[in-house]
């Protein structure tokens, strides 16, 4: 099967972690063949810009007319255009094009060093923008396209249907840089989409705009529909973010290969998952922490966005003689509920990917306590009614309650139940290393 081709016309970065060099591992990673025109050199690494160095347009446009007169394309992506002229000539080169057209308008690194000269600003909200199928600016870019401020959800909204009137077919406006939780606005020309997501607490963001606007230019080349797009590059994006590399002293770059971790460490996931269970299963007694509802282990993988990326037992586990006994061998989407609680835990904490659900006790809450765990309640009688009414939502509203609430995931989350519904308890951990670990100390005195 031939990869989607996507050309990316944009300036390079020496240090690896912005520019064609984010562009193309972002293309690389959804399974596309990046094709570059280097628009500029510059000498830059995590603490900013030191130099540079414009390539002269008609190499630039020899670069354009070379990949498409042989290779042809799927898609364009733009990125740094630092000059009026350079706009024009792109602008021209991409007008007679029938491709998705991404344009990133990158006027300043993450450093703070300007990356579009001011006097081109102009060219890009005449030329560049009415030949755009997606407009991807951050809000200090929304602002200086619209000659005003941008700064919080009501002013991005109105950003965004003003951008679309300046010809762009579509609006990516990125919240990264509010004050609050990240929220990502797409005006597709008819509706608001937004995008919400807890921050992920690290400084390794350089690069964060390219790889999303690429991977959205080869998603659209794949043929996705663009709200599917941009909810699947803002997913790459985020695992991107959370395996971001500590590299230099300033900002180090996120590392769009980490949305493949998922798939390469289901086999090995799936081996700790079973390896717990063969330890839990040989000790006796661990029968009586299993609830009437029975009881589950669940193990997301890493950046796991979704059910089918939580390992879990299939048929949950039971008590046979007073043993722990797994009804089912270890599965991805084995459990939805469980899978719920481990994904709202580990949006919070990236460290905190696996849940044993058991029994409620007093007894063990209070064993818990002694060990100086975190444990943390919910109680079911506050749920909201829209969210009672979403068959399983109760259990992703009671962990995000719960972790809001002590402003840190805990090590257990309990409920005391309702009519109906037993009460049960939530063992958060790390990996199901530490679930076995935390099962032994719990069963180290009668509980």
């Amino acid at each position: 099967m031939t990869p989607v081709r996507v050309l990316i016309i944009a300036g390079s970065d020496s240090g690896g972690g912005a520019g064609i060099q984010a562009d193309l591992k972002a293309v690389t990673t959804l399974g596309g063949h990046g094709m570059t025109a280097l628009t500029a050199l510059t000498a830059q690494n995590t603490l900013g810009v030191q130099g540079v160095h414009p390539v002269p347009l008609e190499f630039v446009e020899r670069q354009f007319r070379s990949v498409v007169d042989d290779i042809g394309l799927d898609a364009v992506k733009t990125g740094m255009l630092h000059s009026a002229e350079l706009v024009e000539l792109v602008a021209r080169l991409i007008e007679p094009l029938k491709v998705p057209v991404v344009v990133d308008p990158v006027m300043v690194a993450k450093g703070g060093d300007r990356l579009l000269a001011a006097e081109a600003v102009q060219a890009l909200r005449e030329l560049l923008l009415p030949r755009a199928s997606l407009l991807t600016p951050n809000l200090d870019e929304a602002g200086e396209l619209l000659g005003r401020p941008v700064s919080n959800l009501e002013e991005m909204r109105r950003a965004a249907r003003e951008l679309a009137e300046m010809g762009p077919k579509a609006v990516l406006l990125k919240g990264g840089h509010l004050e609050d939780d990240p929220c990502d606005l797409l005006y597709d020309g008819r509706r608001l989409h937004e995008f919400r997501a807890p921050r992920i607490d690290t400084p390794h963001t350089h690069g964060t705009g390219c790889t999303l606007a690429s991977a959205c230019a080869t998603l659209l080349a794949q043929g996705m529909e663009l709200p599917r797009a941009v909810q699947r590059a803002r997913l790459l994006v985020r695992r991107a973010i959370a395996g971001g590399l500590a590299l230099g002293a300033g900002h180090g770059p996120v590392h769009a290969p980490a949305d493949l971790q998922p798939r390469l460490a289901l086999g090995g996931a799936l081996a700790r998952v079973q390896s717990a269970l063969d330890t839990l299963e040989t000790i006796p007694g661990l029968g009586r922490f299993i609830p009437e509802v029975r009881g589950q282990l669940a193990f997301a993988l890493p950046g796991a966005a979704g059910p089918g990326e939580v390992v879990a037992v299939a048929g949950r586990l039971t008590e046979i003689n007073g043993r722990l006994k797994a009804a089912g061998p270890p599965r991805p989407g084995a459990s939805r509920h469980a899978a719920k609680i481990v994904l709202t835990a580990s949006a919070h904490d990236p460290q905190k990917r696996a849940v044993f659900i058991l029994r409620f006790s007093e007894k063990i809450l209070a064993k818990a306590r002694s060990l100086g765990w975190t444990v943390g309640e919910f109680s079911r009688a506050e749920e909201p009614p829209d969210v009672k009414q979403r068959e399983g939502s109760t259990l992703e509203w009671g962990t995000a309650t719960v972790i809001r609430r002590l402003g840190r995931v805990p090590d257990l989350i309990f409920d005391r139940g309702e009519v109906g519904k037993e009460p049960v308890i939530r063992l958060i951990a790390r990996d199901p290393e530490e679930i076995v670990a935390r099962m032994l100390a719990l069963a180290g005195e009668e509980a």
